[in-house]
């Protein structure tokens, strides 16, 4: 705006084009208008509000998916949390069952495997005894 726009426009006071009042809108609804305005007006309203309940119906959308993530994953952990819960029980028994069961027959079956290998020992010496007393015996017979 030039300084002789600003000038005309402090004298004159307002512009004389406008004649509306600060408190009143420009559309009044007794007013005579445009047909081709109000149906484009109407138009837009009806456009925007389409838009805004689309954004409002996805928002919604977006929430009640979470909700149902949200059940979905409280399910799944629930029933890991059993699963865990069972698999420690049965860890538990079978920890039991080893040790008044298993262990002390492992511990036999070692002990009989090490009086196995003595056996096997002593019934290789007791061979080596044979072998030698046989071949004593065929030399006192040889002579």
């Amino acid at each position: 705006m030039s300084d002789e726009d600003a000038e005309r426009w402090a004298r004159d006071g307002r512009n004389k084009d406008m004649n509306l009042s600060p408190s009143h809108s420009s559309f009044e609804v007794l007013d005579p208008h445009d047909p081709v305005l109000s149906r484009l007006a109407t138009f837009l309203f009806k456009r925007t509000n389409d838009y805004l309940q689309g954004e409002m119906s996805a928002g919604q959308e977006h929430y009640v998916l979470l909700e149902e993530i949200n059940r979905l994953a409280i399910t799944k952990y629930t029933d890991l949390r059993n699963l865990a819960v069972n698999l420690n029980k049965t860890l538990t028994e079978y920890n039991e069952l080893y040790a008044s069961t298993i262990k002390p027959l492992l511990l036999q079956i070692d002990r009989i495997d090490r009086m196995v290998s003595k056996l096997e020992t002593n019934a290789y010496r007791l061979d080596s005894y044979t072998k030698q007393l046989k071949n004593r015996i065929r030399e006192m017979d040889e002579n």
